[in-house]
């Protein structure tokens, strides 16, 4: 038996002993894990021994909720091909991720990028064992599609910077801990040269943040107001007024991670199970309406091709190809992938596609309508549909301004 074999037999073995039955996919849910399951630690979630914990707890012993991170920052030391084979097993087994989050999949790349040794001692291991939850603060009320605009300013005041102005549609900033953010720290500059990349401390006097609602009922957007917040000086990633930098690579690890979650979070068989219940079904089991059955099969290939190109794009980045401006693809695709299946699913439900609240609709009909009015938010978050076409003009295609 082969090394890598011997590996597999020893992590099936392992993840079939250790993953609770709760954190299948499939399983029921109850009150101890987050929404649909997953589990995003931080020093605001639930402190209690519930199996999300208990998983996490386990997973983050052996470095596997970041496989490929060194050991030395708590990470597992796993080569690619071992990485895989985690998926793989945790794919089949089907196994909840143990921990999600904006730090395994943007600060915490980034830090592994750019951070320097007592930064990523400092933040890695705390990602890694779920104890610190982040928030991306980037854009702001008057600078968002141009986030070299932005205005919120830190000052320099001894071994700190002092850091006023307001930062919007930050995500998850009211269960977070800390917060990754651009600040103009030298006005005097070109506007992209004069933006510097800071990790703050959520829990302090200056910080205060207040959700945003949106259509559907919800949101995980805030509005954070800086008013003389203070970040240490050994926070500053990447050196002062290189920001810009540090924000198109976090960019791109943000957008490929968008479009990763809309690609991950479908149940393929979602829509055609929903056909078959409000259309009907034909001899044969087939769903009873030939232009419907030809959507359902368009969406399923195109987002076939989506689901091999990032896994095309995932082992050039186990290489040392880090996201570039061809995120901008993956992220634009993938937020209009999502709209049209949302919009479909919704269609195929008809009338009871309409229920919003009240008798007549049951519990996944009207998380299917809200899901619908969210969909409308993907061409903004993560950069707007816009941007990305912009994007893809002139760094892609070369395209002349």
């Amino acid at each position: 038996m082969s090394d890598l074999q011997e590996f597999r037999e020893e992590v099936r073995a392992w993840l079939d002993a250790n993953c609770p039955a709760s954190l299948r996919w499939g399983a029921a849910v109850g009150n101890e894990a987050l929404g649909d399951g997953l589990y995003w630690g931080g020093k605001k979630e639930r402190s209690a021994a519930t199996d999300a914990k208990l998983w996490l707890d386990r997973m983050a012993a052996r470095g596997w909720t970041a496989p490929t991170w060194p050991k030395a920052y708590g990470g597992g030391g796993l080569s690619k091909e071992e990485a895989k084979i985690l998926a793989e097993e945790m794919r089949r087994l089907r196994c909840k991720p143990a921990l999600v989050g904006f730090g395994l999949t943007m600060i915490g790349p980034l830090l592994l990028q750019y951070g320097n040794e007592q930064q990523k001692s400092r933040f890695l291991p705390e990602i890694v064992r779920g104890e610190v939850r982040w928030c991306q603060g980037y854009s702001e009320p008057e600078a968002g599609s141009d986030l070299a605009g932005l205005r919120a300013r830190a000052v320099r005041d001894g071994d700190f910077y002092v850091v006023n102005g307001q930062k919007v549609w930050t995500s998850y900033a009211d269960k977070s801990d800390w917060m990754f953010m651009l600040v103009r720290t030298d006005p005097d500059k070109p506007k992209h040269e004069g933006i510097s990349f800071m990790l703050i401390d959520m829990d302090q006097p200056g910080v205060t943040v207040k959700p945003i609602k949106l259509i559907s009922g919800q949101s995980p957007f805030c509005e954070t107001f800086l008013e003389d917040a203070r970040v240490s000086a050994e926070h500053v990633v990447g050196g002062i007024n290189n920001g810009w930098t540090m924000a198109k690579a976090l960019l791109g690890h943000e957008r490929s991670m968008i479009s990763e979650a809309f690609n991950e979070s479908e149940d393929k068989n979602e829509l055609v199970s929903a056909a078959r219940r409000y259309v009907g079904v034909e001899s044969g089991g087939r769903v009873a309406d030939a232009a419907l059955r030809d959507r359902i099969a368009q969406l399923t290939m195109d987002k076939l091709c989506l689901e091999l190109t990032l896994k095309r794009t995932k082992e050039a980045a186990k290489l040392g190809h880090q996201p570039g401006p061809e995120a901008s693809i993956f992220k634009y695709y993938a937020t209009e992938l999502n709209k049209d299946r949302s919009a479909l699913l919704v269609g195929i439900l008809g009338p009871q596609g309409l229920g919003w609240e009240g008798e007549g609709f049951d519990e996944d009909e009207l998380a299917h309508t809200r899901a619908w009015l969210r969909a409308r938010g993907n061409s903004i978050e993560g950069g707007t549909s816009e941007i990305q076409l912009n994007i893809i003009a002139k760094r892609v295609l070369g395209l002349p301004d």
